[in-house]
């Protein structure tokens, strides 16, 4: 139980350290690249003026995919639209074909009937 009680108490204090440590080290390296960049001066703006390149053409680069992304979208969606409007004006005059068409053929039987009881009547001998 005593042993127990070591390690966890050299466990709590190697936390503590550590943190203690890993904070130092951070200063100690940012100190470290601080000096590095007040010798070389240069060295830092080169560095500064490549990546800064490179962020800059990555942000002109993504700005202009969204931007085609973005018309792709509305062309879809208005070709989407005309679709919709082409087909349901093609149902329509199909629906209307269809009506005039029933129309039309009932007409017709109406006419032949009219015609062959017509002819039917003239063909008859009057009494």
């Amino acid at each position: 139980m005593a042993s127990e009680q070591k390690t966890e108490a050299t466990q709590d204090t190697d936390g503590g350290e550590s943190a203690v440590g890993l904070a130092q080290k951070i200063e100690a390296k940012y100190r470290e690249l601080k000096e590095h960049a007040e010798t070389y001066p240069y060295v830092w703006a080169s560095y500064a003026v490549v990546y800064g390149g490179f962020g800059l053409w990555f942000a002109y680069r993504w700005r202009k995919l969204r931007r085609t992304e973005d018309r792709v979208r509305a062309l879809q969606e208005r070709l989407r639209q005309l679709a919709q409007a082409e087909e349901s004006a093609s149902k329509s005059s199909s629906a209307t074909k269809v009506e005039s068409a029933s129309k039309n053929s009932s007409a017709t039987k109406m006419e032949s009937e009219n015609n062959s009881s017509s002819a039917s009547k003239v063909d008859k001998p009057p009494k």
